[in-house]
Parts: C-alpha cells; sequence; structure tokens
C-alpha cells in the first residue's frame, strides 16, 4: 500500500537517513520485582550520540556477526521463535535474542545466561568478556513483545525487536559502559517521567500490560509493529 505523508518525520537529519534499509536491532526489557512493584533496567544515551541523544531507553543496540555463531544455553522458546519467524529466517530470529542479551551485558554489565552443556570450541571476539565467565545466552527466558522500524529521515534506521524478560537473578554488577549512561532499575511508574523517545513510551505500555495480565505461550499472538505512516507513527499488529 503506498503512502503520502504531508509532514516531514521528527527529527529529520537529512540525506544521511533517506532511503537507507533499516538494520536488524533487538532490545532486552528486563523487570524484576522491587518494593514497590516491578522495576525496569534503563539508562540514557549519552549527548553525543547521533541517535536519540539524552533519551532513556533499554539496554539494545543492532546484531553483530558474531551473533549467529555463538553457543547458547538455551534456544528460545517455540512461540517466540514462530512469531519473530513471521518476519526474518529462525536464524535471523535467534540472532536477535542473542543481540539483545549481548548488548545488555555490553551496556550493563548484567548477563542473562547459564552455564552451556558444553563448551563451545570458539567464541566470537565481541562475546569473550561473556564467556569468559563460563557462561552462554539463556534465551529460553526472553519473550519477544513489540516489533518497531525507525521513520525515514532519522540519522540511523533499525527495524528493532524488544524483548521483554522477568528475572529475579542475573549475573554480572550492574555499571555503566557503553552507550548507556546511570543505568538502573526504575519502577513503571517512574519510567513514565523519563524523557524518552515515542516508542519507548508506546513499549512501556505493553510492559505494563503484559505483567498486569501474563499471557500463556501462544504462537498466534498478535504483535503489536510501530511504524511511519502518512506522516505519523501507526501501530498495528502482525
Amino acid at each position: 500500500m503506498k503512502s503520502r505523508s504531508s509532514t516531514p518525520p521528527p527529527r529529520d537529519t537529512g540525506a544521511r537517513g533517506r532511503g537507507q534499509r533499516p538494520k536488524d536491532a533487538a532490545s532486552l526489557v528486563l523487570v524484576r520485582q522491587g518494593p514497590k512493584g516491578p522495576e525496569i533496567l534503563m539508562g540514557r544515551r549519552h549527548r553525543g550520540h547521533v541517535f536519540m541523544p539524552n533519551l532513556h531507553v533499554f539496554p539494545g543496540g543492532r546484531v553483530d556477526p558474531g551473533d549467529a555463531r555463538v553457543a547458547l544455553a538455551s534456544p528460545l522458546r517455540g512461540d517466540v521463535l514462530s512469531r519473530l519467524a513471521r518476519n526474518c529466517t529462525p536464524a535471523r530470529a535467534r540472532a536477535l535474542g542473542v543481540a539483545a542479551v549481548r548488548e545488555t551485558f555490553e551496556e550493563t554489565g548484567l548477563i542473562l545466561g547459564r552455564r552451556p552443556s558444553r563448551r563451545a570450541r570458539r567464541t566470537p571476539p565481541a562475546w569473550r568478556g561473556f564467556a569468559d565467565q563460563g557462561l552462554a545466552p539463556a534465551l529460553d527466558r526472553l519473550d519477544y513483545i513489540y516489533r518497531a522500524i525507525t521513520p525515514p529521515g532519522e540519522a540511523r534506521r533499525f527495524n528493532a525487536r524488544f524483548f521483554l524478560a522477568e528475572v529475579d537473578e542475573l549475573q554480572g554488577e550492574l555499571r555503566e559502559q557503553g552507550e548507556l549512561e546511570s543505568p538502573a532499575w526504575v519502577t513503571l511508574e517512574a519510567a513514565g517521567r523519563l524523557e524518552t523517545a515515542g516508542i519507548t513510551r508506546l513499549v512501556l505500555g505493553e510492559v505494563a500490560r503484559l505483567l498486569h495480565d501474563r499471557p500463556a505461550p501462544d504462537a498466534d499472538r498478535r504483535m503489536p509493529l510501530c511504524r511511519y505512516l502518512n506522516g505519523r507513527n501507526v501501530v498495528t499488529y502482525e
């Protein structure tokens, strides 16, 4: 379906973002139970970044080639794999889950992993800090909850998948590193008061809904998709 936009997309940075194909990316919404209810891990992107400077986000980033070659402690759940595979190959779905875990480790120091049943023969460079602790990604902890495509005109464009993991224990120590400043656990209410992008607010709303009414594993669950149509962000389902 063709669409025409009568208004320019937000934060148009010029020709650099026009016409480029969105790159696959993944973000991880980690949730733990705090004294005042569920808490979410978020951090602020550095002000010098081209993409989303100064905004609070979940850990995440683009898929790295090495993500497809990492040994796992556990694979994606079958229903999660089925929903991801609606718009990518099963191998790419696996890499997306792996990327979400890796980016979280690189940006916060926290590991969603377990000891694998057997040690990998070779570890991609980006995974050595993770693997040095004798751990591998535990993808069965992930639920796929949202997809969003960055609007045309942005300095960076991503086809981003958002994952949710409710955790009672993580490996590693929370610290500031990589692209996120001051990563911290915040309540849903506090997260709503932070300076965030529109897509982050949409995902926070979906997280609140899922935590209130936890769905059973379902390969046929409808998945929200946010994309830019006719001059505005539109949420549809796939």
